[in-house]
């Protein structure tokens, strides 16, 4: 039951975390947050209210650990309570007016009824009613504001120029909301990488980052699909997480919530893949070329009832409102779900990576790209190595070793045989013999380091007299020189071997015989 609990607070707390780093760090409002990880937006609000109250930024989050910010952002609910219910049908007609704003028409409601409801449940009514009209909603997007991406239902064949095989390339499309501004290239399937590689070229070619992002519900991007709580890809997180900006997935059977990019679509197939219908490719490489060259008549094609094109809109709005593209660009990286095991080295693909010692048990996850591996417990990073490919190797940080560990990997047999040096010839004799007498010189070092620290306590004199015994006698251990010094025979003279005699008689066969 604990570990189910744990788990449960694990899964729990990086919705929490996805919560504070979209209000925190992006700017989100509850509502927003709520609709891209399909959670109650009263939820989101209660969280970030909480963290600004107490002084949390961010860059404070990720300093703390699950309990400690499940301790600090947690919120009780709030007892319902009854209200005088603003007159929502007059406020509806009042902000169809120019200047009339929802906190205008709020701060007149709460003159009249001081003990009324606050902004936010003010304004959540007023949409809770403003949704049960039957309006159609011209929508108007802010500057950098947002970007909306998908694919088009055409593909365009690709031929093998040896074998004469056809397939289809995919072609994906994003519009910025504010300018119209288009962006498509062609790739060879829908996959995980492939998603993610046209997200991050899109960016670059819009030369930067929008606030949020409105994605199709395509299955590169949704692990688990459901209504309320779908489970985002993890890379997928992760490379949004890396721009620093967010997902609000389309509704399901909503094309409204992207018509943008549903008209920025049909665009493409108009004015590019109609163009192209007469051409035959032979890489997706030669297939890009062409779009890009048909972009640019797209986006500086006039409108045909406003000034200026979709160029010269970006260059106005969306271009300067864009975030700045980070400093590195994002690298594909997949995960693994791992469980440290006693020599604190986990696997991946057959090579063995350390974290300290300390997380033997735990649970990990190793996050991989094809330069390097991150190891995370509990969602914070806790080891990072470079990638190494050669199966059966290790890769270690010697501080991930426990203490013990460490000082017996730090001896060489240079340095015992330097050790053994201080103390006598004798004794450097009876390590080197021990440590020779071993297939691998480091499995005589528990002798050779057990011999060196009885001088402490018999003195180098003594010691170095045992080990002459020991040679004389065939000593090749810790307890036989140990067995010398306790019963004293170090200090006796050493007794001349008996030299045997060979015995002539017929019944004997002397020592000659087993030679």
């Amino acid at each position: 039951m604990a570990r189910k609990n744990k788990q449960g607070l694990e899964t729990g707390m990086r919705h929490v975390r996805e919560i504070l780093r979209m209000g925190l760090a992006c700017g989100m409002t509850s509502r927003q947050i709520g609709q891209s990880l399909h959670v109650a937006h009263s939820t989101a609000q209660k969280y970030l209210k909480t963290a600004r109250k107490i002084g949390l930024d961010w860059g404070g989050v990720g300093a703390i650990g699950d309990e400690e910010l499940a301790r600090m952002v947690s919120v009780r609910p709030v007892r319902n309570q009854t209200k005088p219910l603003p007159d929502f049908v007059q406020i509806h007609q009042d902000l169809k007016k120019p200047a009339v704003t929802l906190m205008l028409l709020w701060q007149e409601y709460k003159e009249k009824n001081p003990d009324g409801y606050q902004l936010t449940q003010f304004c959540q009514l007023y949409h809770a009613f403003a949704g049960t009209l039957r309006v159609t909603l011209r929508q108007s997007y802010t500057a950098g504001d947002v970007m909306f991406i998908d694919y088009s239902g055409q593909t365009v064949p690709i031929y093998d120029r040896e074998t004469g095989q056809v397939t289809q390339a995919q072609i994906f499309v994003a519009v910025l909301g504010a300018s119209n501004y288009t962006f498509a290239e062609a790739t060879a399937d829908q996959s995980l990488p492939s998603w993610i590689g046209s997200h991050v070229r899109a960016f670059e070619y819009f030369g930067g980052v929008t606030g949020k992002i409105v994605p199709d519900n395509l299955k590169s991007g949704v692990t688990k699909p459901c209504r309320y709580e779908p489970e985002i890809n993890r890379t997928y997180a992760d490379m949004i997480a890396h721009y620093g900006t967010a997902v609000v997935p389309a509704r399901v059977r909503r094309p409204q919530d992207k018509a943008k990019v549903e008209a920025g679509v049909q665009l493409a197939q108009r004015w590019i893949l109609a163009a192209l219908r007469n051409r035959k490719f032979f890489s997706v490489a030669e297939l890009n070329q062409a779009i890009r060259e048909l972009l640019v008549k797209l986006n500086s094609r006039p409108f045909q009832k406003l000034p200026g094109s979709r160029q010269t809109v970006y260059e106005e709005l969306d271009r300067p409102a864009l975030k700045p593209l980070p400093a590195t660009r994002y690298e594909l990286a997949e995960w693994k779900k791992s469980k440290v095991p006693f020599d604190y080295h986990v696997e991946l693909e057959g090579h063995y990576y350390s974290v300290s010692y300390r997380l033997v048990g735990k649970a990990v996850l190793l996050r991989y790209t094809a330069t390097t591996v991150e190891i995370l417990h509990c969602d914070q990073r806790v080891a990072s190595h470079a990638r190494d490919d050669r199966r059966g190797r290790n890769t270690t940080i010697e501080a991930h070793r426990p203490k013990s560990h460490q000082e017996f990997l730090s001896w060489t047999p240079a340095k015992i045989i330097d050790m053994a040096t201080r103390i006598g010839v004798q004794t450097v004799a009876m390590v080197e013999t021990i440590m020779n007498g071993r297939q691998y010189p480091e499995q005589g070092y528990r002798s050779c380091l057990g011999i060196l620290r009885l001088a402490k306590i018999y003195s180098n004199e003594r010691l170095e007299a045992a080990c002459a015994r020991g040679q004389k006698i065939g000593a090749r251990s810790y307890k036989n020189i140990a067995s010398i010094l306790k019963a004293g025979l170090d200090q006796k003279p050493i007794e001349a071997p008996i030299k045997m005699v060979d015995v002539v008689h017929k019944n004997i066969r002397g020592s000659g015989y087993f030679n």
